[in-house]
């Protein structure tokens, strides 16, 4: 596969985390100029400073604050990478201002990059690539997961209609669907023997992804060699939906 971005211009949320950071530094070795974009200040200039990427802060959970970073923009491509993990909780016992605040920011939020984000490369008609990350929560059932499950499947939805929406603007519009990455963070839950064994018992690979084995698959999306690929949902979970 060759992927060069020539310059292009693409922006990344959540850049300040681990599968976002990846993407951008994968983004940046492959020439595109990338705009690393979070709420986390401390977390954009550590990025900045490894890659030399430029940073944008902004709040996915306010349409000000979206549009105020985006408007004007003139990109070509962005990566949807920004969300919330929210609790674990069964639908008997879920937290709604949790649920609210998980739609607000993984569904409603990347709703907004896009349409400010789409405006502005409509605007260049230089055609364009997004890639939403969504989840394998959006493709099976997991348990605890009601209200992360119900914002990625937001995703999937929002995926497949701004793919049949832009296609004639030549942008493509995908989502990835990752499987679990073990960082501190996952390990709370995901690390636990109890839930940790038989899910991977489950799955044909057996292990954890990692967040370059994520980013490889959004920058290849992102590239001219995925060129007849949009509306895609692509599982990337060694294997867990197939079976």
């Amino acid at each position: 596969m060759t992927t060069n971005f020539d310059g292009r211009t693409i922006l990344v949320t959540g850049a300040s985390g681990g599968i976002g950071g990846a993407t951008v530094r994968r983004l940046v070795a492959a020439g595109a100029d990338v705009i690393a974009s979070g709420s986390d200040e401390a977390g954009l200039e550590a990025i900045a400073a490894e890659t030399g990427c430029r940073t944008l802060a902004f709040d996915l959970a306010s349409e000000d604050s979206v549009r105020g970073a985006v408007e004007g923009l003139d990109l070509w491509g962005v990566v949807n990478c920004g969300g919330f993990g929210g609790e674990i909780a069964t639908p008997m016992d879920t937290d709604i201002a949790v649920f609210d605040k998980v739609i607000s920011v993984n569904t409603r939020g990347l709703l907004l990059v896009t349409k400010y984000a789409s405006a502005s490369m409509i605007r260049l008609g230089q055609g364009g690539s997004i890639v939403n990350v969504s989840s394998q929560a959006a493709l099976v059932a997991l348990k605890g997961h009601v209200s992360y499950a119900a914002s990625k499947a937001g995703v999937d939805s929002i995926t497949r209609v701004s793919a049949l929406e832009l296609g004639p603007h030549g942008i493509r519009v995908n989502s990835v669907n990752p499987t679990v990455v073990m960082t501190p963070m996952s390990a709370g839950y995901w690390g636990q023997p109890e839930i940790q064994d038989p899910f991977l018992q489950q799955m044909p690979l057996g292990r954890w992804a990692t967040e370059d084995e994520i980013a490889g698959p959004i920058v290849f999306l992102l590239s001219d060699d995925a060129s007849m690929i949009t509306g895609a949902i692509l599982p990337i979970d060694g294997g867990f939906t197939a079976v």
